[in-house]
């Protein structure tokens, strides 16, 4: 690696200290795809796209946030994921970092591929769309309530998201059946789901080999022309993603832990969470007759809300993990017998 190679891949802004960080603005930080932690993933999801037998691949580029617009058949990835530095200050605000890692990233550029596929081909103009799917034009809610016992939706993404709109529930649908080793048909054998799932199947066999009507290539939003500072970005976002659930939640979590650390190496109660996920989410499934899914992504957000907030185990961990896991039964409680949490889109 030449010393001029070497400095491209670290970019002097990458030293400075947050305070400092906070007052660049977006377009300033000149990020490239190639050469970055995406790339490879991108290249990924074009070979899963080719082993289905679909020539089409969305084309990619930096933005704020992730979307695929209507009308251009591509996807817009966040800024964050092209630098660790980055990553690390969306973590510090945002309290996780979507698609920070192999896993996580594949997932999500299946579910914005199903959005792209969508767009390139008007998908949603189709009658059995419309049946199975409901109409793409509803209007986009700024805020859903999932139901977690429903069958009528696969689940892919997080926070039962494809609940929150049409668009997103047959995005979510391509993501399972794009995936490898899915095995989306013995996975949904008895939720009505299946019969989304069998739908795209035969949507993507009359695909096969064939280019779309649709082929845009314009960058929506692209970061080169955002003018607002990394500050100015995540007080917006910080403030967008807020909701009342969630400042209730945050409220009893401090009544279950502590913001004070009051010793030397006192546990987390994000690690804490953490460590005892597994045992939680199969004690508490089986005890309310929950699905561990359901369980998991319950606990998952208390983790990262822990994370936030920068709370510790409160006296003993005996304690504390009693505590947490009423907190987690009431939780899940109301999600099977009510609807979930009010969650921002």
């Amino acid at each position: 690696m030449t010393g001029a190679t070497r400095r491209q891949r670290r970019p002097a802004w990458s030293r400075l200290p947050d305070e400092e960080l906070l007052d660049l603005r977006l377009c300033d930080l000149q990020l490239r795809i190639r050469g970055s932690p995406v790339e490879p993933q991108i290249r990924r999801l074009g070979g899963e796209l080719a082993a289905r037998g679909l020539v089409f691949r969305p084309h990619c580029w930096i933005a704020q946030e992730w979307f695929s617009p209507d009308g251009v058949p591509g996807i817009a990835i966040p800024f964050y994921l092209l630098h660790p530095r980055l990553a690390a200050l969306e973590r510090r605000f945002m309290g996780e970092v979507e698609g920070g890692n192999a896993d996580a990233l594949m997932r999500i550029l299946r579910h914005e591929a199903g959005h792209a596929i969508d767009t390139a081909w008007r998908l949603r103009r189709r009658k059995r769309w419309r049946e199975l799917f409901g109409y793409a034009s509803r209007p986009y809610p700024r805020h859903y309530r999932p139901r977690p016992g429903s069958r009528r939706f696969v689940q892919h993404l997080g926070n039962w998201y494809a609940q929150s709109h049409p668009t997103e529930d047959f995005a979510e649908t391509v993501a399972v059946w794009l995936a490898p080793r899915s095995a989306w048909r013995r996975r949904y054998a008895d939720w009505p789901a299946l019969r989304k799932l069998e739908y795209v199947d035969e949507l993507m066999q009359e695909l096969r080999g064939r280019r779309p009507p649709v082929r845009a290539r314009q960058h929506v939003e692209p970061l080169k022309v955002a003018r607002r500072t990394l500050r100015q970005h995540y007080a917006l976002m910080v403030r967008h993603y807020r909701s009342d659930d969630a400042e209730r939640i945050d409220k009893i979590l401090l009544r279950v832990f502590t913001p004070r650390r009051q010793r030397r190496g006192q546990t987390g109660a994000a690690r804490m969470l953490r460590e005892e996920l597994p045992v939680l989410r199969r004690r508490i499934a089986r005890r309310l007759g929950a699905s561990e899914y359901l369980v998991q992504e319950i606990i998952e957000h208390l983790i990262d809300r822990c994370r936030i907030l920068r709370l510790f185990v409160r006296g003993g961990r005996r304690r504390s993990r009693r505590r947490a896991e009423r907190l987690i039964v009431a939780l899940v409680s109301r999600a099977m017998h009510n609807t979930g949490p009010r969650l921002a889109l």
